[in-house]
């Protein structure tokens, strides 16, 4: 019974429910649900392509300026490419939630293949890869995040039908939690916020309906603190497309507004949903695995700890690791000049006093990200997933809140306050790189023998994890940093 518990008990290795009950569909039903499912993403991109004059553009592929051809077109290649989602996400074990965030990233692939690539290079022109080129057609972004929100949502519902398994009912314990959660997150950000111009409490409303959404979407789920985060993080990016660019536009009567122009009077919001996604994420989680520890009878969650070190050796590997992650970010705030202003977080002016506050910070975030990452990272990808991700939401909590407050000053984000800290986000990037590389690699150093069963479940968990939506979360993290130049130029 042991043994068997050794190789089935981790979480990681089972921290994501399958409303397909784990079967994979089949390659011929998975690329046909997909072409269903990418025709109906072509439907809502298709308006909103009409809206912004692209279908003239994609009839040009094929000689023509009428719009019915480009509808046509258009519609074909939206089913193809639904198709290879399809057959792509048929061997994910999945839900509907983690599936949105396939669907995203899938959007956001032929965003880039497809008006920045491909078209222009079919129609005789070189390749758009400039910011000025990504804000012009910041548009066809949204729409192809539109598509694979659509296409991962038609998909997850047909996959769920083929198995004969119906839409889970609302849990209204999950629902609750959910939603204090994100009262709570807006509450306390709000309350650092308020002297802001924009702060308020409207954030607590927002928070509300984030965490509903949230419980929603995602439930409960086995994945840590530090995963939990990371969804929260790019969850609320998805609220800032939704609530914070689209709704003032049509709540002003003005149509959909998606331009740059537009997103860039957006930006100073963007803080804020990401630090509530991420708030709502880790507080529910909290409560959650609050209340599994006193009603839980799944013998799994005494079990969850077996792979990974102790507590004491992993905080060693996290200040190591941080200490690391930290010496190499030392690089971007030399030649930025940026180290007197972090001495000025103990009142001085020393490039010395800035390095050693500088090291102790990364020692610091180091060891949380021992604390909440602490077995999750299965390979050097995953190190570095994890890492890159926890780096950007702390160049976001750390640099553009944190920092100010410290220093006695009123978070104030605009386009031009983030276009001034984007050298400290590539920074953060690089700091979190280093450091889930390093901890990954120390931690893999105190596994058990190649030989035991252990290893084996650590394998099969390295294996689940990468057909969760783990991947998926790290290539939009990478997504959202690379947007920053595009919005704030």
């Amino acid at each position: 019974m042991r043994e068997s518990l050794e190789v089935t008990g981790p979480s990681a290795a089972a921290e994501c429910s399958n409303p397909l009950g784990g079967r994979s569909l089949p390659l011929a039903p998975g690329a046909l649900f997909g072409a269903v499912a990418g025709s109906a993403g072509g439907v809502a991109f298709g308006a909103i392509m009409a809206l912004i004059g692209f279908l003239p553009t994609v009839a040009a592929l094929v000689r023509s300026d009428s719009p019915v051809v480009g509808t046509v077109v258009y519609m074909t290649i939206a089913a193809i490419l639904g198709a290879g989602f399809g057959v792509l996400a048929s061997r994910q074990t999945i839900d509907g939630g983690d599936l949105l965030f396939w669907g995203l990233i899938y959007g956001v692939a032929w965003w880039f293949a497809g008006p920045l690539t491909l078209l222009p290079v079919l129609s005789g022109d070189p390749v758009r890869w400039t910011v000025a080129d990504a804000r012009e057609l910041f548009p066809s972004l949204v729409g192809h995040l539109v598509y694979g929100a659509v296409t991962a949502a038609v998909f997850a519902v047909a996959a769920k039908r083929f198995h004969g398994r119906s839409s889970r009912g609302v849990d209204i314990r999950t629902a609750a939690f959910a939603t204090l959660a994100g009262i709570v997150s807006g509450l306390l950000l709000s309350a650092v916020l308020r002297p802001m111009q924009g702060g308020g409490y409207t954030l607590v409303i927002t928070g509300s309906f984030l965490g509903a959404g949230y419980g929603l979407l995602f439930g409960a789920r086995r994945e840590g603190t530090g995963p939990a985060l990371i969804r929260g993080t790019v969850y609320g990016l998805l609220w800032w497309l939704v609530a914070g660019l689209t709704l003032p536009s049509l709540l002003a009567g003005d149509g959909l507004d998606w331009t740059a122009q537009a997103a860039r009077e957006a930006v100073p919001a963007l803080p804020g949903y990401l630090l509530v996604g991420a708030g709502t994420a880790g507080a529910f989680g909290l409560f959650d695995g609050v209340t599994r520890a006193v009603l839980s009878d799944d013998v799994r969650d005494r079990y969850a700890d077996r792979l990974i070190a102790g507590g004491a050796v992993s905080v060693l590997h996290g200040i190591v690791a941080g200490l690391t992650g930290g010496v190499v970010f030392t690089g971007v705030m030399v030649a930025v000049g940026f180290l007197p202003t972090v001495a000025a977080l103990v009142d001085s002016g020393s490039v010395f006093v800035g390095l050693v506050v500088h090291l102790l910070i990364s020692l610091t975030i180091g060891v949380t990200y021992a604390i909440f990452f602490r077995g999750r990272s299965f390979d050097a990808a995953a190190g570095i997933g994890w890492g890159v991700s926890y780096g950007l939401l702390w160049w976001v909590l750390g640099d553009l809140l944190l920092l100010p407050l410290l220093l006695g000053q009123v978070p104030h984000w605009s386009a031009e306050t983030v276009a001034e800290a984007f050298p400290s986000l590539v920074g953060h990037l690089s700091y979190g790189a280093v450091l889930g590389l390093m901890y990954q690699r120390l931690e893999q150093r105190v596994s058990p023998p190649p030989r035991s069963r252990a290893a084996a479940v650590r394998t099969l968990a390295r294996d689940n994890q990468i057909r969760t939506a783990a991947p998926a979360l790290w290539s939009l993290t990478v997504f959202v940093a690379a947007l920053i130049p595009v919005l704030v130029s």
